[in-house]
Order: structure tokens, then C-alpha cells, then sequence
């Protein structure tokens, strides 16, 4: 079984994945990250590598310049490709180094170096394309497909977070160990209306809450400066004139702030399920066992990153992978945003949504 899983990757001949017929154009792709995807195309998706060997090929070329055979760690005749091969493989299915390590004829200390160089070639190379700020071009054009998609006007992104389980180092243990009473890394992020990437922030310990992180964030700032647009968060998010949140739910609410409430959580829906996905596809968020704390942003980072280019370059997506990316026992941390942090002037935003979306009916 090993051995013919090493053979069909080696030669990506007659292997089993995941076929289908998509038509979705990444319409952000050629704005925002400046790369285009195929449309109308049938791609074969490997199971264990979450991607089509197009896609594999492309982000091992592109990774080649940071990952020449200059490293002591590597055997000389070890191939770049089976590097990147290594590194997916753990990242897809979280089995542990020394699992990993006979299925490629290499020692789990070699499984660890090729998952870290991987790691950080793609931060390095592929961030700047796949996961950055927008200009104002590329914002324009999230705003139209927010509103096209989602039914959301002046919005450019859904914000949310996301705690993954670690073992905290023993010193630390209290600050890691969030809300629910589980240790865990916080990560923030906005996803445009296609779902993708383009703010992660990254490395913070599970005690903090949402609101604290977002003030530390260069999203703060940059959200600041790009006042006629909104973001879409929840309860655990301050109410602000760029961030839009849900009335808080009770008998007194009017029929057209149920609505907004509708409406909002509808599009929010948007990062829930860029969250699945990306856990579905990257099986190493859904605990972090083999991975230094050291390690953990930056294995997090590239794998938003590579989410990103899988959905850019119209890699379908396997719901089988889905199973099991949910633990019932691990609930997440919900703690409501500090009052203090409200923005008064928020309020009527909010108003001015109600009223258009009374206009429009209902929908």
C-alpha cells in the first residue's frame, strides 16, 4: 500500500482523486492576487495532496527559488517535489512524522525540515500574491460581488476567528486555555464574498478575546482608512462604522432589524465555511500536535495561503473531506465585545442598512 501510493505520486499516473466539472471563475483572481484561473475545466484532485497535480506543479515551481538544495538538513538526490510532497501530505492528513516518514522512504527529522522550509518558502513566495491588503481597484470589486453574492452593499469582507487545539508549553499554560476551557492559537481573519483570504492575523493565545486581537491587528488600521466600507463580524466584534454586527436577539426587536439580522448573518456565512473548508483541506488546524508553538503561525499562515490557491486555481473541493472537522467537544469561545469598545456613530450605519434593505423586500 505504501509503496504504491510513493510509485502513483512519483509518476501522478492512474492515481484515485476526485474528478469534476466546475465552472467557477475566481472573478477576484485576476484583480486581486494578479493571477487568473481556468474556468470550464475538468481537474483531478488527489486526496492526500487536496490538490490537482496542475496546481501541485505550479506551487512547486513557484516555490523553487526559496527552496534550492542548499539546506544541510537534506539529502542532495531528495527532489524538490517530493519536499513539497512531504510537507502537503502532513499538512492534508496530520499524520504524525514517524507514520509519514516510510510512506517516502525519509526519517521523521527529515518529514519536520521539509514541513518548516515548505512552510515558510510559501509564506515568503506566495503571500504577497495570494494574501494581502487590497488596493482600491481590488476593493471595488469586492464590493460588487459582496453584493452580487450575498445581497450585502459597501461590504468588502466577513471577519471571524478561529481557535485551533495545541498543547500549551507548561509555563504558559493559562494563556492559552480560551474561553471554553480548551488551549488553543487565535486566528482572526477576512475572507472577500468568494471566500478567500486576504487578512490573517495569526500566533495569538487563546485567552484573548476577539476584540482585543482586532484592535492589535494592521486590520484596525487599515479598516480605518477605508471608511466607506464594512466588514461583517458577530457578537464577539465591537459594533464600529466599518464593522456591522447582529441586533442583539430579543422580543423587541422591529421586523427590519430581524431582517438586517437575516441579511447579515447570511452573508457572514461566507467565512464559516471558508473556516470548513480550509480545515477540511488542511487536516493539521484541526490539532496541532506535532508542531512547535515556534512553528504554528507561520504552518498557518501557508495554509490559508494554500487554501487560496487551491479555490483561485478552481481545485474542486472533496465533501468527504469534510468528516470530522467539527469536534463537538471543543465548542468555541463566543465572549461578547466590551461595550467600551462601541462606536456610538456605528448605530446609525446600522439604521441606514435596516432601511435599505426595507426597500429592497425581502430576500
Amino acid at each position: 500500500m505504501c509503496r504504491a501510493q510513493i510509485q502513483r505520486w512519483e509518476g501522478w499516473g492512474g492515481h484515485r482523486g476526485h474528478e469534476e466539472d466546475t465552472g467557477r471563475r475566481d472573478t477576484k483572481g485576476a484583480g486581486h492576487g494578479g493571477h487568473k484561473t481556468v474556468g470550464h475545466k475538468r481537474h483531478v484532485v488527489d486526496t492526500e495532496f487536496r490538490m490537482s497535480k496542475e496546481t501541485f506543479f505550479y506551487i512547486c515551481n513557484q516555490l523553487r527559488p526559496g527552496l534550492a538544495p542548499h539546506s544541510a538538513h537534506f539529502h542532495p538526490t531528495l527532489p524538490l517535489e517530493k519536499r513539497v510532497a512531504v510537507a502537503l501530505w502532513h499538512l492534508a492528513t496530520n499524520v504524525e512524522y514517524q507514520t509519514l516518514s516510510p510512506l517516502f522512504g525519509v526519517g521523521p527529522s527529515t518529514v519536520q525540515t521539509c514541513v518548516r522550509e515548505v512552510s515558510y518558502a510559501v509564506v515568503l513566495l506566495l503571500k504577497p500574491v495570494y494574501l494581502r491588503l487590497p488596493n482600491e481597484k481590488e476593493l471595488e470589486n469586492m464590493v460588487r460581488i459582496f453584493r452580487t453574492r450575498w445581497g450585502f452593499p459597501h461590504c468588502i469582507g466577513a471577519l471571524d476567528s478561529l481557535h485551533i487545539p495545541i498543547h500549551p508549553p507548561l509555563r504558559l499554560s493559562a494563556d492559552y486555555c480560551n474561553g471554553q476551557g480548551w488551549h488553543s492559537i487565535l486566528t482572526q481573519a477576512t475572507v472577500d464574498g468568494l471566500g478567500q483570504f486576504w487578512d490573517v492575523s495569526t500566533a495569538f493565545p487563546g485567552s484573548m478575546e476577539n476584540s482585543a486581537v482586532l484592535e492589535s491587528s494592521s486590520l484596525w488600521h487599515f479598516m480605518g482608512k477605508a471608511q466607506k466600507y464594512v466588514l461583517l463580524g458577530d457578537a464577539t466584534y465591537p459594533l464600529q462604522d466599518w464593522i456591522l454586527k447582529p441586533y442583539q436577539e430579543d422580543e423587541n426587536l422591529t421586523q427590519r432589524q430581524l431582517q438586517f439580522n437575516y441579511r447579515l448573518k447570511r452573508a457572514h456565512s461566507v467565512i464559516e465555511n471558508a473556516f470548513l473548508r480550509l480545515k477540511a483541506r488542511w487536516q493539521i488546524l484541526l490539532k496541532c500536535d506535532d508542531c512547535s508553538l515556534e512553528l504554528l503561525p507561520t504552518l498557518v499562515l501557508a495554509c490559508c495561503i494554500l487554501h487560496n490557491v487551491c479555490e483561485a486555481h478552481d481545485n474542486p473541493f472533496n465533501e468527504e473531506w469534510l468528516e470530522g472537522t467539527e469536534p463537538t467537544e471543543l465548542p468555541k469561545p463566543c465572549q461578547p465585545a466590551p461595550a467600551a469598545m462601541e462606536d456610538g456613530r456605528a448605530e446609525q450605519v446600522r439604521e441606514l442598512m435596516c432601511q435599505y434593505f426595507e426597500s429592497c423586500g425581502e430576500g
